[in-house]
């Protein structure tokens, strides 16, 4: 939205605590609510350092506009694509049991709402509660196109967590100084590395540190000693990001949409599509503070964008300090530098579930996946088309398959109406070829395969994955997000997964429940779950310049027995191709 003042929401008055905890606990055994929302998809024109561009947005805000719902809510949003682009939304986090129908990405559960149709994504949810959000998941749309989805728990349930004062959703995102698809279409031409993004943005706005962007910065009022929520919502397209708040402590209570053991931090890292929740107290001298991201980038000799954004945490009581107004440039927290992965990963190690879990045990699906990037050999020399290294264009892939999307219809609808040929079964559950896969990697190895692959899992299987980072081309954290499923992350580390003595090392006890979860530069990281929704389910890397370069596979979840385990019929204005 173009309103750069942040209202942080009131969440309690202690006037008042006694009739709400009775209205609470009485209107906890009312029925769930249902929310109705209209969701137009349009050009509009955004001004941000400097220039105007005909961006597109939802409602015509950017941000879109943020979502408030409780545990068990439904919703009802009806999405018009008043946009000259085809457009999907994925509510990312988003369980959506039985439902891939409203899961949303693009070819995967669904065709894309073209240009003048709508769409009514329709959905519960359902045991979820905390801070998820929603984008576009069509091409690059989505470096404009999102907002916060915050579930709240039930009436007369309360947070696991000292009663906050005051709330907001802070999203930090990447600004492009262009058309955003103009950027990934010049990349899929030329094969290269896309351009990097001019800025980083919080709710928005870039901040006091870029240019034409001073007026707009984000300001969160607070009060001296009270204690605040933030939501914090990774949205960029491409970069991993260090967060921080100039000489305050933040105490990180919630991942992804659950709860964790309260841990105090100065600095959080967070990758595209993660969230984490943090409880921050006002109780520093009453002054005016810098929130700051900035980059945290593991791929090496690859572009990136190396500034800061900021806004600004704002002690009420610090105006009546000030001299005719004028206040002293705030504090910018001191961030780790760009390639710091020792704070990046000891900050990952400490999120965990709050008490023990039940993590699988008995194993049936027992997944190697290597995951990175890759180069097509060109053999036409100087061809404007292989500007990668060395004559060639950048590819990605997921155990040597590099993915390609449908075009002429979605997986899930294919496989639901039984239409053969739009994709195969055959996603194979190791590598191909097992080599060295963090050291010298040979030339020949370097070359992935095309092809839309699938991999069955029975209903009610115990899934482990260990996901894989490789060093063709260059060692990355690949934050890896699975649709339709939470999972447990029960360890990781660097070098090459050892199966026979890295399982010694796994956090069965207490490991944390993530829908996106990086995988270390030059290291793996294993994860497991239970098989319990059925559909066809993506798992891709949130690095958006990845995911078009084939950096994803499917899983299909057969049905299991009678209704209850079995995906609902498609919806009748689910969009065709």
């Amino acid at each position: 939205m173009e309103a750069s003042n942040l209202t942080l929401k009131p969440l309690c008055s202690c006037l008042l605590l006694g009739l709400l905890a009775f209205l609470a606990f009485s209107a906890s055994f009312s029925a769930a609510e249902t929310h109705y929302h209209e969701f137009i998809v349009q050009a509009k024109p955004v001004k941000r350092l400097c220039r105007t561009h005909n961006t597109i947005t939802v409602n015509g805000q950017f941000p879109g506009p943020n979502l408030e719902v409780r545990n068990g809510d439904s919703l009802a949003i009806k999405v018009t694509n008043a946009a000259k682009y085809n457009v999907t939304i994925h509510w990312h986090g988003l369980r959506q049991l039985r439902n891939p129908w409203a899961d949303g990405p693009e070819y995967i559960t669904q065709c894309p709402i073209q240009p003048g149709a709508t769409y009514t994504y329709r959905f519960t949810i359902q045991d979820q509660e905390g801070t998820l959000w929603w984008h576009a998941h069509s091409r690059w749309l989505r470096a404009t196109v999102y907002g916060a989805l915050i579930i709240y728990p039930k009436l007369g349930s309360p947070y696991p967590f000292s009663m906050p004062k005051r709330e907001a959703p802070l999203l930090l995102g990447e600004w492009f100084d262009r058309n955003p698809l103009d950027v990934q279409k010049l990349a899929a031409f030329t094969g290269g590395a896309p351009n990097a993004s001019d800025a980083y943005t919080i709710n928005g706005q870039p901040g006091d540190l870029y240019r034409c962007s001073k007026q707009e910065t984000v300001r969160i009022p607070v009060d001296s000693g009270e204690l605040i929520l933030l939501r914090i919502i990774n949205s960029a397209l491409n970069q991993e990001l260090f967060f921080s708040i100039a000489n305050h402590r933040m105490t990180v209570v919630s991942a992804d949409a659950s709860y964790t053991k309260p841990f105090t931090t100065r600095v959080l890292m967070i990758g595209p599509g993660q969230t984490t929740d943090v409880l921050l107290t006002a109780d520093q001298p009453p002054a005016h503070y810098y929130v700051a991201a900035s980059v945290y980038q593991t791929a090496r000799n690859a572009p990136f964008d190396n500034t800061t954004t900021t806004a600004i945490l704002e002690y009420k009581s610090a105006a009546c300090s000030s001299k005719k107004g004028q206040f002293p440039r705030p504090a910018l927290p001191l961030l780790p530098a760009f390639n710091d992965t020792a704070t990046a990963t000891a900050y990952t190690a400490q999120i965990k579930s709050p008490s023990q879990v039940k993590v699988p045990t008995q194993i049936n699906e027992n997944l190697f996946f290597i995951v990175g990037l890759g180069l097509n050999n060109c053999t036409v020399p100087n061809n404007p088309r292989c500007q990668g290294p060395n004559n060639t264009r950048f590819a990605a892939s997921m155990n040597n398959v590099s993915f390609v999307f449908p075009r002429t219809n979605s997986i899930m609808q294919a496989y639901y109406n039984g239409v053969p040929g739009v994709f195969t079964t055959d996603f194979p559950p190791v590598p191909p070829v097992q080599f060295d896969y963090t050291g010298n990697v040979p030339r020949g190895l370097w070359t992935p395969r095309r092809g839309t692959k699938l991999y069955k899992l029975k209903y009610g299987s115990n899934v482990q994955i260990v996901l894989q980072d490789t060093s063709i081309v260059t060692t990355e954290d690949h934050p890896m997000h699975l649709h339709g499923y939470h999972f447990y992350v029960i360890g990781s580390g660097f070098g090459n997964f050892n199966p026979r003595t890295d399982p010694a090392k796994f956090n069965l006890v207490d490991p944390p429940l993530r829908n996106t979860i990086g995988t270390p530069p030059g290291g793996w990281v294993a994860i497991r779950f239970v098989a319990d929704n059925p559909g066809a389910w993506l798992m891709h890397c949130h690095l958006d310049a990845h995911l078009v370069l084939g950096l994803a596979m499917v899983f299909l979840v057969e049905n299991g027995k009678g209704p209850s385990q079995s995906v609902i019929p498609p919806p009748a204005d689910l969009p065709r191709c």
